[in-house]
């Protein structure tokens, strides 16, 4: 624990344990670096490891034969890869590879395993992010179906600004086409739009967010709606305390 413990723990999952609860899975975590681009699991093999991310994010991604992946989900700090264990499922359902690097604290599957059989709190407490999450993936598929590719730009972006904690960060045109699930032209026009609005600059890759609340009026609903979620996910485990 002595590498965990001069970490500053910033995962609100891990930080909503109480005390014992926090202490012993700290106990069975590694610090890792979130090397950008790495795969850390593929879709449909067994998890070998969950990760807490603390800095950085990681992408759930899908792969269909003959089309480029769309981005379905992101992780950063308020969750976690590998919540299907709660489930008693050792099944990715989706690619995740990491598009933020950063630093995560990781526990193998089979102690992590252990740990749920021992932190009734902890499984509560991924019960109700698995909502969460659920919730996160249907709103994507609607946006990605039902939205025009300037909201959604400016959406994935603010999610990305609340994981990385910082207002600069590098996402390529490509990486951003990618996860949206459009052409490389079509993110061009809409971060051109944005920037000339004055909500960011964007120049070789290198993001800065300008205006968070004009980016935030930019977006479509389906960010706040997720925001929402999250929100409304801390309160009802506030409640289920009390």
């Amino acid at each position: 624990m002595s590498d965990v413990a001069s970490i500053q723990v910033a995962n609100e999952l891990i930080n909503g344990l109480p005390d014992n609860e926090y202490c012993r899975i700290l106990a069975c975590c590694e610090p890792v670096e979130l090397i950008l681009g790495e795969i850390l699991c593929e879709s449909a093999q067994h998890f070998e490891h969950v990760y807490f991310p603390l800095t950085g994010f990681i992408s759930l991604v899908k792969t269909l034969d003959g089309h480029k992946p769309l981005e379905m989900g992101l992780i950063g700090n308020e969750g976690m890869l590998g919540v299907t264990l709660a489930l008693g499922v050792n099944l990715a359902p989706m690619q995740a590879i990491v598009q933020g690097e950063g630093i995560a604290l990781r526990i193998s599957a089979n102690q992590f395993k252990r740990e749920l059989n021992e932190s009734p709190c902890l499984h509560r407490m991924l019960n109700l992010y698995l909502y969460v999450l659920l919730t996160q993936l249907s709103k994507t598929a609607a946006c990605t179906h039902f939205h025009e590719i300037e909201p959604r730009l400016a959406r994935w972006l603010l999610m990305t600004h609340d994981r990385v904690h910082d207002d600069h960060f590098h996402l390529t045109q490509q990486l951003l086409a990618d996860m949206l699930g459009v052409r490389r032209s079509g993110v061009t026009i809409a971060a051109g739009a944005l920037q000339q609005r004055k909500l960011i600059s964007y120049v070789r890759g290198e993001i800065t967010i300008i205006n968070r609340k004009g980016l935030e009026a930019a977006s479509c609903e389906c960010y706040n709606a997720l925001a929402d979620d999250y929100t409304n996910l801390l309160a009802l485990d506030s409640t289920d305390r009390l």
